[in-house]
């Protein structure tokens, strides 16, 4: 569980910083708190970090957190077949890519269920968010369990953020609505943020050429696909934030409900246009900053709780109407008639309490020392289905299974204790370590131990060279422990944590006022890797601790502003991901990829902002003799004008200018039952799109 509380993101850099700095140098350069809990330098905080602003998120011209995390090197969002995200850093995936640990405003906003934020995730809008720090590389020796591949921590706006009050509508491609307000004021000596957004769309049409069903059609003679058909990516989707913020204590509240939430490709990889789910999703915490109890001392505490839940508006479809069978090939004709329907649903509810200190009463060095303890619970879980175990029709129909062995997932618990330290140590004014360790002691698989090491040298003022070591581990999910009587997936409760270790080299250099650039190499081994594997007793895959990966590859990143009117960034990244068990690719991830972007002020209160995001192609994993995925370009423009009329703004943005054919891997194929993948031409994904919108500050 998370046992850091990032409040020193509200105080001054001067408080607690090693590093001596002039508030002209502070003025211009980035400062992360993920890396330490220390407002740093990203040039010298103990890991390999990423800032983005809301600026960049609104030169970006993006509509949902994926298209800014597109923007991070060595970050490639990928894509389960109803298009919920998969964050996978440094080319680590798996079948949801549960490995990289999303937070809230330093909250983690993991499932309990599958590990990932959630299965009916449906996006999440950008107006809300201040900025967004991203670490690339472990981090479980400050943030706990998932904290593995990499942190992202979404930082949404606060009464202090919101310099003025705005409210916009956009419209444009695929019947798409958006709008929002930002308010901010200080009522009572607290700073109150509130922002709400709404958003509607019957998503991109682009065209699903073969299913599974298409493949059990060509196996057993039935002709039930629905394919050749278009994704169905339409859903409603509205988020609520408020902020309030007193002297020494923050508080958090958001909520977000999606609905009306269509299904991609399928749930099994079977078209269903019909398919509709819901979720609603509640996160909610305080933060309260003791005031010094003994000079030089900081006690920061944090009670946080979260919900989730899952809910099925039809009865969804696993298979379509005359579905012949499965998995198991029948010659029973119209063995489903009504198609095989599915419709698993589950609560759950988590709890956080955590307290740290912080001590710099030691010349030179910033102490960090913490407890915490986690409490999470999956309930409700109910399941409606017309299938038995062995995968025939139920005699009579759609039933329910709850609290029976043959629902899909048990109602289960899990606890944790956690406790760590870090010393910030600065032993020379060019030399600084970090060192830090944390235990972990689950309810349901045992204890975990996770050490970190961070040297930096800050050769001069304008260079500066890192050496990190860091080990992380990623608690299996409850679906990965314990799913049962699921057609798609099935649990294994032997399954031990996954263990990376992560060696970084990285290296920053202010080459000049206007051009800066860095680079970074990096090697990690993983252990005890979790993958679903075919199991020929149950016909299903099934969550297995299947050995050894390594991966290594390197980073560049540089920013060059020439003038007041032009900007340049960019990035480029490679990573080279091997499975050492069968001595294959991990494969599912590109292996480059190339990042630019170009903001220009051509006249006062005008600007034009482009952008170009090459993806390089993905090969395939051991069992997959596919062809790789290929290589696609995208282009996009953000034609931007201030203050049009009095306090409007205006904005044309255009995606995927080129209309460029993006695809991204599809799993692939369930040996040895089957020889080919069941969506064999991958996911494809939108093609041009562009959007209207004004804003009014007030």
């Amino acid at each position: 569980m998370f046992a850091i509380s990032l409040l020193s993101t509200h105080h001054s850099y001067a408080d607690n910083s090693l590093w001596d700095m002039s508030l002209e140098e502070l003025g211009k350069i980035r400062l992360t708190t993920l890396a330490s809990g220390t407002a740093t330098p990203l040039d010298k905080a103990a890991a390999i970090a990423t800032v983005i602003t809301a600026e960049d998120i609104e030169a970006m011209g993006a509509n949902d957190i994926d298209e800014v995390l597109e923007t991070v090197p060595g970050l490639h969002v990928g894509r389960i077949p109803f298009s919920s995200p998969k964050y996978n850093i440094r080319g680590i995936t798996s079948t949801h890519t549960p490995q990289t640990l999303v937070m809230i405003n330093g909250v983690p906003i993991s499932s309990l269920y599958i590990g990932n934020p959630s299965l009916v995730w449906g996006g999440m809008p950008v107006k809300a968010i201040n900025k967004i720090e991203v670490i690339r590389g472990p981090g479980s020796a400050l943030y706990g369990a998932d904290a593995f591949a990499g942190v992202i921590n979404i930082v949404t706006k606060g009464g202090n953020d919101i310099q003025h009050n705005d409210s916009g509508v956009q419209a444009g491609s695929f019947n798409s609505l958006r709008s929002w307000v930002n308010y901010g004021t200080r009522q009572y000596n607290t700073d109150i943020g509130l922002s709400l957004e709404y958003s509607q769309t019957d998503g991109f049409d682009t065209i699903i050429k073969a299913d599974a069903q298409t493949l059990l059609d060509s196996l057993t003679g039935s002709h039930a696909s629905l394919a050749p058909n278009k994704t169905n990516m339409g859903r409603n989707t509205l988020d609520a934030r408020l902020q309030l913020e007193g002297h020494h204590w923050t508080s958090h509240i958001g909520y977000q409900r999606r609905y009306n939430l269509e299904m991609g490709a399928g749930i099994a990889q079977a078209i269903d246009p019909n398919a509709k789910f819901s979720s609603d999703r509640i996160n909610a915490d305080f933060n309260y900053q003791l005031p010094d109890l003994v000079d030089n001392l900081k006690v920061n505490t944090r009670l946080s709780y979260y919900y989730a839940d899952q809910q099925a508006m039809v009865d969804n479809l696993l298979y379509p109407a005359g579905s012949n069978t499965i998995y198991s090939v029948s010659t029973n004709p119209n063995l489903f008639p009504n198609g095989v329907v599915g419709n698993p649903e589950y609560r759950e509810e988590q709890a956080r309490f955590n307290i740290d200190g912080e001590f710099s009463g030691f010349k030179n060095h910033i102490i960090r020392a913490g407890v915490g303890f986690f409490w999470g619970d999956i309930y409700e879980v109910t399941e409606q289905k017309n299938f038995l175990p062995n995968l025939l029709p139920r005699p009579n129909g759609i039933e329910e299974v709850a609290d029976t062995p043959e629902v899909f997932l048990p109602e289960k618990g899990r606890t944790n204790y956690s406790i760590y330290t870090q010393d910030e140590w600065l032993f020379d004014p060019q030399w600084a370590l970090t060192t830090g360790v944390r235990y972990d002691e689950y309810s349901d698989f045992g204890n975990t131990i996770n050490p970190r090491l961070a040297l930096v040298w800050a050769n001069n003022n304008k260079m500066s060279t890192k050496l990190l070591y860091g080990r992380a581990f990623r608690a299996p999910s409850i679906s990965e422990l314990f799913a049962t009587s699921n057609p798609v997936t099935l649990g294994n409760p032997d399954l031990k944590p996954e263990s990376i270790d992560t060696y970084e080299l990285a290296f920053s250099h202010q080459l000049s006022s206007e051009f800066n650039y860095s680079s970074n190499i990096f090697f990690y081994e993983i252990t005890d890797f979790i993958a679903f594997e075919f199991n020929p007793v149950t016909l299903a895959k099934q969550a297995q601790n299947i050995g050894h990966i390594q991966g290594q590859g390197f980073e560049h990143e540089m920013t060059y502003t020439p003038d007041d009117t032009l900007k340049l960034t960019a990035n480029y990244s490679y990573q080279k991901t091997k499975d050492k068990t069968n001595g294959g690719t991990v494969g599912e991830t590109p292996n480059h990829e190339f990042y630019l972007r170009a903001e220009w002020e051509f006249k006062p209160k005008y600007s034009l902002n482009s952008q170009v995001n090459w993806t390089g192609e993905q090969k395939r994993s051991t069992n997959d003799d596919r062809d790789p995925v290929h290589s696609y370009t995208t282009f996009d423009v953000n034609l931007q004008a201030k203050q049009v009329f009095k306090n409007i703004d205006m904005a044309l943005i255009i995606k995927n200018a080129f209309d460029a054919d993006v695809r991204e891997a599809s799993q692939p194929p369930l040996k040895p039952l089957f020889q080919k993948a069941f969506v064999p031409d991958d996911y494809p994904m939108a093609g041009r799109s562009i959007f209207a919108q004004m804003a009014y500050k007030f």
